[in-house]
């Protein structure tokens, strides 16, 4: 079979998060999805997402006048070819940014695809890979995930808004705080037996890192993420890593699985982060789990979405990643979700889908409601 056509359709969600929303580019943070439909000669529909928030009008542009043209009428399950191909004829406009977020988008809708032609849940295919866990992931799995907390900068509101994804059932719950002062007060608030994490966001020199985790050490982080600018900088990285005194993630800013090989060559990270949705889709992902086998790296994915991006991450980590390892999952309340039930966390975990491909489509009506131009 082949491509007929390439489409996008650009979404916000309402949503509320327990305080004020944080202001970017001068509004309100959004909560904006730019889902990619992909559909074939036959009339299957594949469903993908691509890097959207405040980027999204410029993916939607690199795929529509970049990657479309170069995706329409080839095999649809050559996955493997069209990547290689597209990747390198469009390398000159960009191997980061939205032309990578575009191609990701592309994957993904091309994975779900293989996974409805075949009958079969994507983790059952990724399951059959070299690198996957095979006869280890079974059915009906309900998987743990962590509440991915929006940024407060209120020491008060991190405290009400741990407390209560504790109460919701989570077990663990990651911070997106830059102080000691509140990573204090969630460990108060979640008591000793929750998981926490802090999501730094590279705001710090070395020094600066080393400086925050003195202070943030004696609070049992899981983790430390992201704390080096730039992000790139894994030397530096590599040395918070070494004399911090905790376990250091990061990921979701590298776009290749090359770049995830010069963070493990470095010994940056304990836990890499890649993004399904920047990273080159499924195929990406893949990638950098053999890579991070190859240096004995644990992988975690990040995974702030709520649409396909959430959905494929499901099925990367039930095939590919160790048991037990968690998902994030946004802690916000929306008013509206295309993929209703299927991406709903319920007390601190979430179900792996069992349906073939992805495992559920968006909702028209919801589409509809939430369209933006």
């Amino acid at each position: 079979m082949t491509i007929r056509s390439v489409d996008t359709v650009a979404v916000t969600l309402p949503f509320e998060m327990g305080g004020p929303k944080p202001m970017f580019s001068g509004k309100p943070r959004q909560m904006e999805m730019l889902l990619v439909r992909v559909e074939t000669e036959d009339g299957l529909v594949g469903w993908g997402e691509a890097f959207g928030f405040a980027v999204w009008p410029s993916t939607r542009t690199a795929l529509h006048t970049l990657v479309a043209p170069l995706a329409v009428g080839r095999d649809e399950a050559d996955i493997a070819g069209i990547r290689n191909d597209l990747v390198r004829k469009l390398h000159l406009l960009g191997r980061t940014g939205p032309v990578m977020f575009a191609l990701s988008g592309l994957d993904i809708a091309l994975w779900d695809i293989a996974g409805k032609r075949a009958g079969l849940p994507l983790w059952k295919l990724l399951a059959a890979l070299p690198s996957g866990r095979g006869a280890a992931a079974g059915e009906g799995v309900r998987m743990p995930a962590y509440a991915s907390l929006l940024r407060y900068g209120d020491a008060k509101l991190v405290s009400a808004n741990t407390a209560r994804a504790v109460a919701a059932g989570y077990r663990q719950v990651k911070l997106h705080e830059i102080t000691v002062e509140a990573v204090a007060a969630a460990r108060a608030a979640a008591g000793p037996d929750v998981a926490l994490m802090m999501d730094c966001n590279c705001p710090w020199t070395g020094d600066e890192a080393l400086a925050i985790a003195q202070g943030v050490r004696p609070h049992g982080l899981a983790w430390f993420e992201e704390p080096v600018w730039p992000p790139e900088d894994f030397p530096t990285l590599a040395r918070v890593r070494r004399t911090c005194g905790m376990p250091v993630s990061a990921g979701e800013n590298a776009m290749s699985a090359g770049d995830f090989e010069r963070m493990f060559e470095a010994g940056a990270v304990d836990i890499a982060q890649p993004s399904v949705t920047k990273i080159g889709g499924v195929s990406g992902f893949v990638e950098v789990v053999e890579a991070a086998r190859r240096h004995g790296v644990r992988v975690v994915a990040h995974s702030p979405y709520f649409g396909p991006g959430l959905l494929a991450t499901l099925h990367l980590t039930h095939a590919l990643l160790e048991p037990g390892t968690p998902i994030e999952y946004s802690f916000v309340d929306l008013g509206e979700n295309p993929l209703r039930r299927a991406t709903t966390v319920e007390g601190g975990t979430i179900a792996v889908p069992g349906q073939p491909g992805l495992g559920a489509d968006p909702d028209p009506a919801t589409l509809e409601r939430c369209t933006i131009d």
